[in-house]
């Protein structure tokens, strides 16, 4: 296109203002309750799914917490089996025999210990008396 051809020239920098739109207040409570009303509806999900994923951690703590107790239950009963074998009075008397060179007692050999049973309080008992020292008074037993 050439110049000459052209109806109009332009001749000047036309400049165009920028144009500023008025904030309608309506819309922009819309705009604020929509944000509201969907940060709420992301915080109640992200609540739920971190609550979902709680759930799952502890049931899989109880899991093994459980294999835990069940792995311990077997070590007990094969302790308790293995204490009641270490016991057994015939495994006793066959390592004190063979291993230990031990023999049993004759009959001769054998004393019998008897129990001595303490004799009751008397009835009255003669007691010092720590604060005067020499002073000695009679006391009924309780």
């Amino acid at each position: 296109m050439n110049q000459q051809n052209l109806d109009f020239r332009v001749t000047g920098d036309i400049r165009n203002a920028p144009i500023v739109r008025e904030i309608d207040p309506r819309r922009q409570r819309e705009l604020w309750r929509s944000l509201a009303v969907g940060a709420c509806f992301v915080a109640v999900l992200l609540f739920s799914a971190w609550q979902n994923f709680e759930l799952l951690r502890f049931g899989y703590e109880i899991e093994q917490m459980e294999q835990e107790r069940s792995q311990a239950l077997d070590l007990n009963r094969h302790l308790r089996l293995e204490i009641e074998t270490l016991r057994a009075p015939r495994r006793i008397d066959r390592i004190a025999t063979t291993e230990l060179g031990l023999a049993p007692p004759a009959a001769g050999d054998v004393k019998v210990i008897e129990r001595h049973v303490a004799s009751p309080p008397p009835d009255r008992t003669v007691m010092a008396d720590r604060d005067t020292g020499a002073r000695i008074v009679p006391m009924a037993a309780h």
